[in-house]
C-alpha cells in the first residue's frame, strides 16, 4: 500500500516484501522523500513490531527509511529465535541491507539505526560486512548478555516483564492461544492484576510452561544456563569495518560503553576503529536524551536531541556532508554534579587517579569511609533473608534509574559507609571498584554495593552500582563456594559513571546482599537458584583492618 502525503512531503508504503536467502518473506514499512532523484538508506531491524511513524525527521533530511519486523515476528514469515541462541539475524540483516541499496531509489550507501535489542541486531548485521553498509547507529546494548544479568544473576524484574508483555503476546497470536495479543493489552494486566504473581513465582525455570512457543524453548534453555555467553561482541569487533555511534546512560541497565575500546583496539578497519564514538548522559534505557530520571533532574544541559545527532552522524558518513563529525573526540561525557559535558579519546578518561577510601567500623558512622587504613581489625554484620529482600527501588515501568537510597534507612540488612563532608569538590569518572573482606555463614550469597551522593540534607542520590554472586567471584564459567565463617576477598566492579562530588557532600556506600525484584534472590544454598525453592539466611560479616583492608577505589579526574 502506497500513500503520498505533499504537505510532509513523504511517500510511505506499508508491508513491503523483502526476500531472504532462504525464500522467508520478511516485511517492512518504507518512507521516502517525495522528491526526484536517490537517497541513501537507512534500516532498523526490530521484534517489537515495525513503526508506522516516527522517522519523519530522518526522512526530510533526506533518507529512505525501512523498519523491517525480524523473522517470526508480526507480518514477517518464518520462525522466531530470541537473542540468546543461533539465530538468522546476521544473515537477514546483510540481505536487508544488500536488497535495499539495489532498489531504484537508493544511492547504494545504507545506515543502521536503533538501541537495545534493535541495536543488537544491527551489531549481528554489522559482523556480516554487508559491502554497502557504510556506518551504524547502535544504541544502548551491552557487549554481553551476562553483561546484563551480572555474574551469573537473574534480572527477574525487567526479564519476566520482557518476556510476558513485549515478546509473548504476538507469538501467543502466531501459536493460536488466547489473548493477550498485544504488548499494550500484555503490560495492562502485567502492571493492574499479575505483576506480584509473576515476580515470585518459583521456581523460575517454571515460567518457560506459560510462554507460548517458540519462545518456552528459548527461555528454559535461558534459565537454565544462565551464565552461558551467548553474545561475544567483544570477538564480535575484529570482523566490523564500519564506524559505529553509541548512545547510553549512567543508569542504563543495558549499558554499552565497552563496545567502544573494543572497536578502538579491535576493529577490522582504521576508520571503524578511530571514528566510532559513544554519548554517555545521566540517563536510563527509558531517558534517554531527557534531563531527569526517576524524578532527579539533572539539569538543561543533559537535554540532547538525539535524534538530530544520530542525522548529522549520516550525513557525514552516508551523503559526505563535512560537518566536522570526523573531528570530534570518541567520547563526550556528563559529569553529574557539574551540569557539564566533557570529551575524551576513550573510556576511561585517560590521565584519572587512582584514590583508595578505607572501610572503617571503629569510628562514627560520619567517617566510617576515610582516607586511613584502620589501625585495628573490627567488623560489622546484618543477616540477609531471602524471604525478606532489601526491594529495589526504580520506577513502574522497572527501569533502574537514579534513586534515592536514604529511602531505605529503615531497613536492618543495609551496612552504610559514609566520608566526612568534602572540604572541596572531588570529581571521579571510569568504574570505581570495591574490595570487600566478607565472611559469611552460608556456601553462597550475593553482596552489592551502591555508591551515592549524599547532601547535607541527607538525600543520597545513586550514582552507581554493583554486586557479585559468590560462586561466580572468579568468573561466569565456575563455581567457587564459600566455606562458611571464612573471610574472603570480593572484587565488586561498580557501573561506569562520571560525578563531582560538591563541597559538604560526602560519598555514601551501602552494601547489603539483595536488590529483589531488580536481581534474583540469592537463596543461600549453594544451588541454582532458578530451579530449587529452598531458602536460608546469611548471618554475613564485613572486615575492615590491616590484614582485611575493605576499600573503595576510585578514578579521580
Amino acid at each position: 500500500m502506497t500513500s503520498q502525503n505533499g504537505a510532509l512531503g513523504i511517500l510511505t508504503e506499508s508491508n513491503v516484501d523483502v526476500p531472504m536467502r532462504d525464500g522467508v518473506i520478511l516485511r517492512a514499512n518504507l518512507w521516502l522523500p517525495d522528491a526526484p532523484g536517490e537517497f541513501p538508506g537507512i534500516v532498523i531491524r526490530t521484534p517489537y513490531g515495525k513503526a508506522s511513524a516516527g522517522y519523519e525527521r530522518v526522512v526530510r533530511a533526506g533518507y529512505a527509511v525501512l523498519c523491517q519486523d525480524t523473522r517470526g515476528r508480526y507480518d514477517s514469515d518464518g520462525e522466531f529465535t530470541v537473542f540468546t541462541t543461533r539465530t538468522t539475524d546476521p544473515e537477514d540483516g546483510y540481505d536487508t541491507v544488500e536488497w535495499m541499496a539495489d532498489q531504484p531509489w537508493c544511492n547504494g550507501r545504507i545506515g543502521t539505526m536503533g538501541a537495545s535489542y534493535v541495536g543488537w541486531t544491527q551489531w549481528m548485521t554489522a559482523r556480516t560486512r554487508p559491502p554497502h553498509l557504510v556506518a551504524t547507529c547502535a544504541r544502548s546494548i551491552p557487549l554481553e548478555l551476562t553483561n546484563v544479568d551480572w555474574w551469573g544473576a537473574f534480572r527477574p524484574g525487567r526479564r519476566l516483564q520482557w518476556w510476558l508483555t513485549t515478546m509473548a503476546p504476538d507469538l501467543r497470536r502466531r501459536a493460536g492461544w488466547p489473548p493477550p495479543h498485544t504488548p499494550a493489552e500484555a503490560r495492562e494486566i502485567w502492571n493492574e492484576i499479575e505483576q506480584g504473581r509473576w515476580i515470585h513465582m518459583l521456581p523460575y525455570v517454571d515460567i518457560a510452561q506459560y510462554l507460548p512457543p517458540p519462545l518456552d524453548s528459548h527461555v528454559r534453555d535461558w534459565l537454565l544456563h544462565p551464565a552461558r555467553r551467548a553474545w561475544r561482541f567483544d570477538e564480535a569487533h575484529a570482523e566490523i569495518d564500519v564506524p559505529n555511534l553509541d548512545f547510553t546512560g549512567w543508569y542504563d541497565h543495558c549499558s554499552s560503553i565497552g563496545h567502544l575500546p573494543g572497536m578502538q583496539q579491535n576493529a577490522r578497519t582504521e576508520t571503524a576503529r578511530k571514528q566510532t564514538k559513544v554519548v554517555i548522559g545521566p540517563w536510563s534505557h527509558a531517558t534517554m536524551g531527557k534531563r531527569e530520571c526517576l524524578g532527579i533532574d539533572f539539569g538543561p544541559e543533559a537535554a540532547l536531541d538525539t535524534r538530530d545527532l544520530e542525522i548529522r552522524w549520516f550525513d557525514y558518513w552516508l551523503k559526505g556532508v563535512q560537518n566536522g563529525t570526523d573531528q570530534e573526540p570518541p567520547v563526550r561525557y556528563f559529569v553529574m554534579g557539574t551540569g557539564k559535558w566533557k570529551t575524551a579519546a576513550s573510556w576511561p578518561p585517560p590521565g584519572l587517579t587512582p584514590h583508595t577510601l578505607y572501610l572503617h567500623a571503629d569510628t562514627t558512622e560520619e567517617e566510617a569511609l576515610a582516607d586511613a587504613l584502620p589501625g585495628k581489625a573490627s567488623t560489622r554484620s546484618y543477616s540477609y533473608d531471602p524471604k525478606d529482600p532489601l526491594p529495589t527501588l526504580w520506577s513502574r515501568s522497572l527501569m533502574a534509574g537514579a534513586s534515592e537510597r536514604n529511602r531505605l534507612d529503615y531497613r536492618q540488612d543495609v551496612l552504610r559507609y559514609r566520608t566526612e563532608p568534602l572540604e572541596a569538590d572531588l570529581e571521579i569518572a571510569g568504574s570505581p571498584e570495591l574490595v570487600l573482606y566478607a565472611s559469611s555463614s552460608a556456601v553462597d550469597t550475593d553482596f552489592f554495593v551502591w555508591l551515592s551522593d549524599e547532601s547535607p540534607d541527607g538525600k543520597a542520590i545513586e550514582i552507581c552500582y554493583g554486586m557479585v554472586r559468590a560462586r561466580h567471584r572468579n568468573g561466569y564459567d565456575q563455581e567457587d563456594f564459600l566455606t562458611p565463617g571464612e573471610t574472603t576477598e570480593f572484587r565488586i566492579i561498580l557501573g561506569p559513571t562520571a560525578c563531582c562530588f560538591r563541597s559538604g557532600h560526602r560519598l555514601r556506600i551501602d552494601i547489603s546482599s539483595s536488590d529483589f525484584p531488580n536481581f534474583d534472590r540469592n537463596h543461600n544454598t549453594g544451588k541454582n537458584d532458578l530451579i530449587d525453592c529452598d531458602f536460608r539466611v546469611a548471618h554475613q560479616r564485613l572486615h575492615h583492618g590491616p590484614d582485611a583492608p575493605s576499600r573503595l577505589v576510585l578514578g579521580i579526574a
